[in-house]
């Protein structure tokens, strides 16, 4: 996303926001071949399993995976249109099942002819450390790479989880670009509650 025009940035030391912005430090990252790494086993409980038009499914999973970080793009995103990427050939949605609760969260956008685009990849706070996301970075590299495809890419910001970027390195997507995003807070458009994103401070005329 594209800053808006009412900020303007200096590129050489420090922007000011106004008020009910967020800003964050984009870095891409992008694999053109599968990486060499052993795929890390799974506890027998665990399933992968498709994600085809159920949005309130999806709408959940990506609250509870996404609202500790501020994700906001599918939060902020009308049914119409979260339905017709739900129903796209080019997008493929799974949910990483745990017996009887869904804990991790996996999106690849193969719209783009010869690419593949990792959506989004996330597990819910409970989860984090138990090797649900080694699962399935190598199940997105798997499953891109079985298609034509000539590179594999992903975004990650200073939103996310701290370790968010060393953890796509180590998986062999290596840095090729880096942007500032800055957005609307979605905490005070409504999209997402105050209390997500407690790492980010909100910012408002009082």
């Amino acid at each position: 996303m594209a800053a808006p025009s009412s900020v303007s940035l200096n590129l050489d030391g420090y922007t000011d926001l106004p008020d009910g912005k967020i800003a964050a430090v984009v870095t891409y990252l992008q694999m053109q071949r599968p990486a060499a790494i052993p795929a890390p086993g799974k506890p027998d409980t665990w399933s992968l399993e498709r994600i085809k038009g159920d949005m309130d499914r999806y709408r959940t999973l990506f609250r509870l995976v996404g609202e500790p970080w501020l994700w906001f793009s599918r939060a902020t995103m009308s049914n119409e249109a979260l339905d017709a990427i739900l129903h796209d050939p080019g997008i493929e949605v799974y949910a990483l099942h745990d017996e009887t609760t869904d804990i991790g969260l996996l999106e690849l956008d193969f719209r783009t002819e010869g690419e593949a685009e990792l959506a989004f990849l996330g597990v819910v706070p409970g989860t984090i450390g138990q090797g649900a996301g080694r699962f399935l970075i190598q199940e997105a590299i798997r499953r891109s790479f079985e298609r034509p495809i000539n590179r594999l890419f992903v975004h990650t910001c200073t939103l996310d989880h701290p370790a968010a970027l060393s953890f796509y390195r180590r998986a062999g997507l290596e840095p090729y670009k880096r942007a500032i995003e800055v957005a609307d807070d979605p905490r005070l458009t409504g999209h997402l509650p105050l209390q997500a994103g407690p790492h980010v401070p909100i910012l408002e005329k009082r």
